[in-house]
């Protein structure tokens, strides 16, 4: 598979640390579906500093990263940031749902439906890696 590591600044750990502790309840309610591989079996992080930022949640292996937007992502101040800092990350091939916090508290399933479908189209466009390298090309 062709996963790279992408870098962080280590200077964010703490804070991520911190954000952690103080979740919004939206985040705690999403991390009880998402922690333990809980989802197919992959892990998720959360809080995962990335370049020079905190993601919400991230699984290297599905390149996915899940962001839950609260009140204050809604002015356009915090939308053209939102929006600048995914253009960035989305250079290193990862790929973004974004779902807000009444839909975490509201919807649940459909959330967990939506990162269901994302899974099953990452699974079929990507090798399984037991088998790469097997076969004629």
């Amino acid at each position: 598979m062709n996963r790279r590591i992408i870098p962080y600044n280590p200077n964010l750990k703490q804070l991520a640390r911190d954000l952690r502790n103080d979740s919004t309840l939206g985040e705690i309610i999403l991390w009880k579906k998402l922690k333990g591989k809980q989802i197919f079996g992959y892990d998720f992080h959360r809080q995962k500093p990335l370049l020079e930022y905190i993601v919400d949640f991230y699984c290297a292996e599905l390149n996915l990263i899940i962001e839950i937007d609260g009140y204050s992502h809604q002015n356009e101040e915090a939308y053209i940031k939102d929006k600048n800092r995914q253009e960035e990350l989305e250079q290193y091939n990862l790929y973004f749902l974004r779902f807000t916090d009444k839909e975490i508290k509201t919807q649940m399933q459909s959330v967990l439906r939506a990162i269901e479908i994302y899974i099953n189209e990452f699974e079929q466009h990507t090798p399984n890696p037991s088998q790469e390298g097997n076969g004629a090309s």
